[in-house]
């Protein structure tokens, strides 16, 4: 029986796949047919990715040792005081002893609404409709702000809780407004970390960003002072 390896299609069809690179198309494409500005583009891509993945998981490690220590700090709290551990996540403040280092924990819900919203906005057209003149243009630029959606799709849930708290003595609004609330769902939620740092307690606070948009970058080095050769 032979143990001789199967040949492979390179050998077999004799082109030599690294003088090839495939294009965005899904065609392979001789190197020596791409232009050189190209290439070079593409190997600084290929670089930037090498640092940038590696980095990403890093990032992602640090945000799970954030939460998994500030967990066990709070459950210590909680074993002093004789509460119950794992309770309840919330927005948490934690201040460094000399108060110029701080972390901040925010949870942020995400809310969606149901078809209730439809309703409200009915009702709210009709109060729009009735009062005819004498509506307040501010309030008219209110609502349509409010039931606005986005490119995406999305309500401005801010407009809307805005316009809850206009308080008009009309039974439509009243009831389009009690139906604006029923139509609020709570999806589920998100919880944020931040840094932030001062020089001493008087100063104001300075966020510590962890991200590329908002990173500063390191000031140049020095350039060494370059001396007169003597005379």
């Amino acid at each position: 029986m032979s143990h001789d390896q199967p040949a492979q299609p390179e050998a077999a069809t004799g082109w030599d796949s690294s003088q090839f690179k495939m294009d965005s198309k899904g065609r392979l494409v001789p190197i020596n047919a791409i232009r050189a500005t190209d290439l070079l583009e593409d190997q600084l891509v290929g670089k930037l990715f090498s640092y940038a993945g590696p980095l990403h998981a890093r990032i992602g490690r640090f945000k799970g040792h954030c939460f998994d220590d500030i967990t066990a700090f709070m459950d210590l709290l909680a074993e002093q005081y004789g509460a119950r551990k794992g309770g309840a996540k919330g927005n948490i403040t934690l201040l460094s002893f000399d108060g110029c280092l701080k972390v901040q924990v925010a949870v942020a819900d995400h809310l969606a609404f149901g078809p209730e919203l439809q309703i409200a906005k009915q009702l709210v057209d009709e109060c729009i409709s009735r009062w005819a003149e004498g509506a307040n243009d501010a309030i008219r630029a209110l609502v349509n702000h409010a039931f606005a959606v986005d490119k995406e799709g999305r309500i401005n849930s801010a407009a809307l809780f805005q316009l809850r708290r206009v308080n008009i003595e009309d039974d439509a609004w009243q009831r389009a407004m009690q139906a604006l609330s029923e139509s609020i769902r709570s999806i589920g939620s998100k919880q944020y970390i931040r840094f932030y740092s001062r020089p001493n307690h008087q100063a104001e606070w300075h966020a510590v960003t962890l991200d590329l948009a908002s990173a500063e970058l390191p000031p140049p080095e020095p350039q060494a002072a370059q001396t007169q050769p003597a005379a």
